[in-house]
This record gives C-alpha cells, structure tokens and sequence, in this order.
C-alpha cells in the first residue's frame, strides 16, 4: 500500500491524509534517502524519475523471488479421487439388502426376481439388490426355506457350506456348526469342506464340524417349522433347547450331569408348556417356569 501512496505522491495525486500515512513508512524514508544522496535537495525534482525506476526494479526483483510455499494442486486431484472412491463405496454398501426375523418370530419375504424366502425365528439373509439381476447371490445367518424362481445359479451362502440352485425349493439350517439342507422340489447342489453333494427332491444331508453326517429322505413338502413344529432326530439336548428358546422368546437353564442326552422327537411351537412336556417327559427331566418366563430344566 506504501508503494502505491508513493506513486500517487510522485505524480502530485495524494491526498493530505494518505501523506501523513506515507510519511510513516519505511517506503517513504527510503525515497528521502535515495533523494538527499542524489541532489544537494535544491532541485529535488528531478530525482522524481529515479525514484521510480529504483521502486519498479525492487518490486520487479521481489515478485521474481517469489516462491510459493505449498503446491496444493495435485493434492487436489487425490482428493477428488478420494471422495469419488468413498462415494461409491457407499453407494455399493447401501445397495445391501439385509431382511431379519426376531426371536419367537417367523417372516416370508419376496426377492427381486420374485423368489420368495421365510425365515425362522432368529434368522437373517443379505444381499445386493444392485447386482441381483447379474448375480442371486446371498448369504444365510440361521434357517430359511426357499422358493426360487427358474432362471440363472442361484447360491446360498452360509459360514458352514454353500447351497446352488436353478430353480426349486429347499430348506437350509446353519447353527454353529451344524449344516443340513433339505430339497423339496428340484435339484440342489451343496458344497462344503471342497467337498459337494447333490441332492434329489424328498433328500436331506447333515454336516456337523464340516463333516457329513447323514443323508436322509424327508416325506413332507416343507420343513416342519413353516407348521409351527421343530422336529429332531438324536439331537443333542442343549441343540434342542437353543430352539426351543428362539420359537418362544425365552431363556431356559439346564441343571444335568449328563450332559450328552439326545432327543428325538418333534414340539410345538404354539404351546410352551406341551412343548417342555414333549422334551422333558421322554428324557425323564422336570421343568419349572418362573413368573418371569425363566425356565429351569433339571433331573428328576
């Protein structure tokens, strides 16, 4: 600013109170340097011209020495690139369908290509509805009976095996490690272990710890759950109990020294007391059910 008051000084342009601010700065103590040593300051005029030129080859020299501190301008193309990236992570990411039941809770649900899936109590499938047309890909937490409708592979993914269809009707169960399919209608193909098994319609296979245990037929047209039924076949006992308590909502707790009694056996899932009498009765167990709907299953 000191610079453009002296021009204005030099060309008679300035004003009474921008001199006073002239005449408080280093510029303007240099110009009075420059004009005493060149004139014995009788004529000082004609030093006018010097002192632009000597003004204009400081500034000249001064913007030449600039240098700026810090080139942002490729850091903003990474930075464009950046929030491109994220943008279509989220994009993909909220492109994820997930469907979940509750506990004590069933629930049908229809996929894009009008396939439908119910779940048991306590289940949860996900899948990408951006993709579903390219690919019917989706992956299974805890028991689903599905429909599929006839078109491309469909699979099934699970923690425990994956399930591969064209177009049918079977029931997949993962709990922990214990995988068993069951083919309605159709033809299934169930990989696990790099190992894999093609099941016919009225067939069923058991995996426990990625090893098969048994195949089975089945003679109904769906699993019994979709009838408010849980059916077993020398199951574990603490198996059972799991789901029993996620048909009923419940927390049961189990007072045995054995600790490997298996059941067999079907209960119900509309009646909490029949179905503690089917499990408790055979096995010659007792139970009580507090007000609170905690349960205790003890020997006799």
């Amino acid at each position: 600013m000191s610079e453009k008051l002296l021009h204005k000084f030099l060309n008679s342009e300035i004003t009474e109170a921008e001199m006073e601010i002239l005449k408080a700065s280093d510029v303007y103590r240099e110009y009075l340097k420059i004009a005493s040593h060149t004139s014995t300051m009788q004529t000082p005029s004609f030093n006018k011209e010097r002192v632009r030129q000597n003004l204009s080859e400081r500034t000249s020299i001064e913007k030449k020495k600039a240098i700026p501190l810090f080139n942002y301008r490729p850091f903003l193309k990474y930075a464009a690139l950046i929030v491109l990236m994220l943008v279509g992570y989220f994009y993909l990411v909220t492109m994820d369908v997930s469907v979940t039941s509750q506990l004590a809770e069933k629930r049908t649900y229809t996929l894009p290509d009008k396939s439908e899936v119910t779940l048991n109590a306590d289940s949860k499938i996900t899948y990408n509805k951006n993709s579903w047309d390219d690919k019917r890909t989706l992956t299974l937490r805890g028991e689903a009976f599905f429909k599929v409708m006839k078109g491309g592979k469909f699979d099934v993914e699970t923690s425990l095996g994956t399930v591969r269809v064209m177009g049918t009707q079977f029931n997949v169960q993962t709990r922990e490690k214990h995988f068993h399919v069951s083919c309605y209608e159709g033809l299934v193909e169930v990989y696990f272990q790099n190992q894999s098994i093609q099941l016919t319609a009225g067939n069923s296979v058991i995996i426990e710890n990625g090893k098969l245990i048994a195949e089975q037929p089945i003679s109904t047209t769906k699993p019994g759950w979709m009838f408010d039924e849980s059916t077993f076949e020398n199951a574990l006992l603490e198996n059972v109990i799991e789901e029993l308590e996620r048909q009923y909502g419940v927390k049961v707790e189990i007072n045995l020294t054995d600790k490997t009694k298996r059941f067999t056996g079907t209960f119900t899932h509309t009646n909490l007391e029949d179905a503690l009498k089917t499990i408790c009765v055979p096995l010659q167990l007792n139970y009580s059910i507090d007000d609170n709907r905690g349960i205790k299953i003890y020997e006799e």
